[in-house]
């Protein structure tokens, strides 16, 4: 099977997830070529497990200190241009799209009645799940990058065909200092952060920015530019996780069992929900803005969640390469049961949620 695989570039959760099922899609002899949008070129890193893979500009966003700049972003979307990648991106030797809410193509392989499996967090919010609520926001899961299978993921099932994360193994055994903490805010000004970090001496940060050029010291701080091996080293050895509320970033933290602590993305209503999610299920604490007080507080009550995924790589790879094969295959519905059925080692007071009212009734998990 001929597949071509598309993946959000704007932040690194996409490419993680894409990089989880890259050897799992390879394992089952699956030919994938792989197309990235959302960024500039020289924004992508450590993308060897992609090949010779292609770039297009997509759709994105304009961010401005942590928050959506939505002037911007409309003056600088280029929707004509985008119309021109779709109508340029030739699908017809594939015989599946897959999707990672990849907007070229998904958009390419409707227009070409190609068959497309979505696969991301965004999907979940198709379904009757907890949310923030948008019309917007709603319209933009439904039909930014259009697919005819969604498999979404997320931290419940909430009854829906959904699929738990997607996480890339970390290869390094998990060695906590207790006085390190991970940052991952890539959105907020670099400057500014460091600024308020310096003011809680006691503890060391390790920071990850897009905007550093190179590896620096500065006082209790330590500043990285974006690589994967050394951010999965500093996520092995910290003992808690400040980040946005991305969804990729908050899944590895919690199936490490690191301490997390968000700040969502002012205005993106994915983040929001995310934000929601995670104090429902009792997965994280939440800030709303970047200041000294608001993280004092967390690094003195700071508490490890630890909830272990399986492979859902490996069992999604082998039900895409039986999807379309002669042999019978499972149901999305006993795809995402399977996959649930192994999460393990749950070890708080997990939710039930009531679906009538969202509100949720604690009861011990083993």
């Amino acid at each position: 099977m001929k597949i071509l695989y598309g993946v959000q570039g704007t932040g690194n959760g996409h490419i993680s997830r894409a990089r989880a099922m890259a050897p799992a899609l390879a394992e089952h002899g699956l030919s994938v070529d792989y197309l990235f949008s959302g960024r500039p070129a020289e924004r992508y890193f450590d993308m060897a497990p992609f090949g010779d893979y292609r770039l297009r500009q997509g759709l994105t966003f304009v961010v401005k200190n942590g928050c959506i700049d939505r002037l911007n972003t409309i003056k600088k979307s280029g929707f004509g241009r985008f119309v021109q990648e779709v109508r340029n991106l030739d699908v017809s030797s594939y015989d599946l799209v897959i999707t990672d809410f990849e907007p070229v193509t998904a958009w390419a392989a409707k227009i070409a009645k190609k068959r497309c499996i979505g696969i991301s967090r965004q999907y979940a919010f198709c379904y009757d799940i907890p949310k923030v609520p948008s019309g917007i926001g709603q319209l933009l899961f439904t039909w930014y990058a259009p697919a005819q299978i969604k498999l979404g993921c997320h931290w419940d099932s909430f009854g829906e065909p959904i699929l738990p994360p997607i996480i890339e193994t970390n290869p390094f055994p998990r060695t906590i200092e207790h006085d390190l903490v991970l940052v991952y805010l890539p959105f907020e000004n670099l400057t500014s952060l460091i600024s308020v970090l310096n003011r809680l001496p006691a503890t060391r940060f390790e920071v990850y920015h897009p905007d550093a050029t190179e590896d620096s010291q500065c006082a209790n701080v330590k500043i990285f530019k974006p690589a994967r091996q050394t951010f999965q080293q500093s996520m092995a050895r910290c003992s808690g996780v400040v980040g946005n509320a991305g969804f990729e970033l908050a899944s590895e933290a919690i199936h490490m069992g690191c301490p997390l602590l968000v700040k969502p993305l002012k205005g993106q209503v994915e983040q929001l929900s995310n934000v929601m999610n995670l104090e429902l299920l009792g997965l994280a604490d939440s800030i709303d803005e970047v200041n000294i007080d608001a993280i004092a507080l967390w690094l003195g009550n700071k508490k490890p969640v630890q909830v272990l995924y399986p492979d859902v790589a490996r069992e999604l790879a082998s039900w895409i390469a039986h999807e379309s094969s002669d042999q019978p295959t499972a149901t999305v519905h006993e795809l995402t049961n399977k996959v649930w059925s192994q999460v393990a080692g749950r070890t708080i007071m997990s939710p039930v949620i009531n679906r009538s009212t969202h509100q949720h009734i604690p009861v011990l998990q083993k």
